[in-house]
């Protein structure tokens, strides 16, 4: 049964957890920085924007039974960035929604370190596991190299052209091996 709440998950280096108030600090810095945000609209988040996200994982977890975790290092607590699942009902073509949309990002100076690969590795076991969804699907910038590589580690086979409120965008899949029942 999915959760209504984020579960704690730990990997060997990092922590994902429920999003605390005193992530914001973190979460603003990461999504005010305009090299993260060149690949999600290319305008930085004001603090008070950045608020609003942190909100919406509770939410997710509240209604869907799935969300966003905060990713932390185990050795210290530094904030890593966030990494989960959504339902944000895109004007996406093709239309995913009810499909678990995967998405991940990580703070600037967490670049490099294969954080993202080993989160995206936690979650995508706890869905598998949980969900049982059959597939989960990530769309990713033509121009974010990184991200694609991730998604392509993490198992998502399935590339394919789609289009995010008019703009060409990548629609990753990644069908569930249902040997993992």
């Amino acid at each position: 049964m999915p959760a209504r709440a984020a579960p704690t998950l730990e990997t060997s280096r990092l922590i994902l957890r429920p999003f605390l108030e005193s992530d914001i600090e973190a979460q603003s810095r990461t999504m005010a920085d305009p090299a993260i945000v060149r690949h999600l609209g290319g305008t930085p988040f004001s603090r008070e924007e950045s608020w609003r996200r942190l909100l919406c994982a509770p939410g997710l977890w509240a209604l869907l039974g799935y969300g966003y975790w905060a990713a932390v290092e185990r050795d210290g607590g530094a904030y890593v960035g966030q990494i989960g699942f959504a339902d944000f009902k895109r004007d996406l073509e093709p239309n995913i929604e009810g499909l678990p949309e995967m998405g991940w990002i990580l703070a600037p100076e967490m670049h490099g370190r294969g954080y993202a690969t080993e989160a995206v590795g936690a979650a995508i076991s706890w869905a598998d596991e949980v969900l049982k969804a059959p597939e989960l699907t990530a769309i990713i910038d033509h121009g974010n190299q990184a991200s694609i590589r991730v998604a392509e580690k993490s198992g998502f086979s399935i590339r394919e052209e789609a289009r995010y409120r008019g703009a060409p965008i990548l629609l990753f899949r990644r069908r569930r091996a249902f040997a993992q029942s």
